[in-house]
């Protein structure tokens, strides 16, 4: 009986039915969206409960970092592949977005003119670079969101993968490829708008991204993004592909000697993981309002591993709550106490690998064992 009951549930249901923490973060995440965008829309400013439209656009940009982070905790907690390149593939998403915004501008930008982006006009450009065409309709800038970012960790795990390239030697090259994309859109001959990247965004799909209902559409649009992301992730843990995966993390050699084909589960998951990226980074764009070379930064790439491994790697949750708390105090820190920020953040990484190991949510999970334990 209790079986017909739970294939009765909805697929989602079915995934998240035993993830008790997951459906606590997101169900927080959804009130909060929830009220932020009621109290901006519908309340009065000299309200004491109205949410100002700089807020929207702070919450939407954590959660399109909370998405980062989810899919980096997805092949670092459950392959063991510390990547220190998703930041690339953050950031390719976002130039595909931004590339579209740009040719949604037309003749409204400084130069007038109706095909160039102003800074190909002020680089003496005649015609729009090859790469650049289709992007002034959204179906294509929605597949080049996914088909790039998928593309190159596809390209790439293909070889680190089958070459069997682990350990810190991977992390070092996903670190020496976000920094070659990064010298590489930095050169204004590139055609994406060298150091000052892509900005001054008009409209999206018709729509003035200035505007507060278009603010709280792109919440609400990253919200929704996270959460069909953290059920995609779920769905892959909890399958049999997510159990072998735990397996190549453990013990890599024994799965290969089973007979595992173990490139192919890296590279599915490591691909699924740089989708997610790139949608999030698509995300991100739109609501910053600018894409530019220093989101390739080894650095960011580094600081989003952070955020996993504060909030706890492994649990696919944890890395959304890590990617919050820490941005969170980043808003706060840097405007208060900037000299100082840095070095705070690094003295949480060190702080957080030596007595949190497991992250926040293994504390939480510590603490409740032992009650159980004091209670029996």
């Amino acid at each position: 009986m209790s079986k017909n009951k739970r294939q009765r549930k909805p697929l989602i249901l079915q995934i998240i039915d035993k993830d008790i923490g997951g459906k606590i973060v997101l169900t927080l995440l959804f009130i909060v969206v929830a009220y932020v965008s009621f109290a901006n829309l519908l309340l009065p400013k000299d309200s004491l409960f109205y949410v100002s439209t700089f807020t929207i656009t702070l919450l939407g940009k954590y959660l399109t970092y909370a998405l980062l982070a989810l899919a980096l905790d997805l092949v670092w907690g459950y392959l063991g592949i510390l990547s220190l390149g998703h930041g690339a593939f953050f950031a390719l998403g976002g130039y595909a977005m931004g590339m579209y915004l740009m040719r949604q501008i037309g003749d409204r930008g400084v130069y007038g003119n109706p095909i160039l982006p102003d800074f190909m006009v002020f680089m003496n450009l005649k015609t729009l670079p090859w790469f650049w065409h289709g992007f002034d309709n959204f179906l294509f800038a929605m597949i080049m969101v996914a088909l790039v970012p998928g593309f190159l960790a596809f390209v790439f795990g293909w070889f680190a993968f089958r070459s069997r390239v682990n350990g810190v030697y991977l992390s070092i090259i996903t670190q020496a490829l976000t920094y070659a994309l990064m010298l590489a859109f930095f050169r204004n001959d590139m055609g994406f708008g060298g150091n000052n990247g892509l900005t001054d965004f008009k409209d999206i799909l018709g729509f003035n991204l200035e505007s507060n209902g278009v603010r709280i559409g792109l919440l609400v649009s990253s919200f929704l993004a996270l959460f069909f992301g953290y059920i995609i992730s779920r769905y892959i843990t909890n399958s049999k592909l997510g159990r072998v995966c735990v397996a190549i993390r453990d013990a890599e050699s024994r799965v290969r000697f089973l007979g595992y084909k173990v490139y192919q589960y890296k590279l599915f998951v490591f691909v699924v993981s740089a989708i997610l990226a790139g949608i999030a980074g698509a995300l991100y764009v739109p609501q910053v309002g600018i894409i530019n070379p220093s989101v390739f930064s080894p650095l960011f790439s580094i600081e989003i591993v952070i955020w996993v491994a504060i909030g706890g790697r492994g649990t696919l949750y944890g890395a959304i709550v890590g990617a919050f708390l820490v941005n969170l105090a980043n808003t706060y820190f840097t405007s208060a106490f900037a000299e100082v920020w840095l070095y705070a953040l690094g003295g949480l990484f060190v702080f957080g690998t030596l007595f949190l190991p497991q992250g926040l949510a293994g504390l939480i999970s510590k603490i409740k064992r032992k009650d159980k334990l004091a209670s029996a």
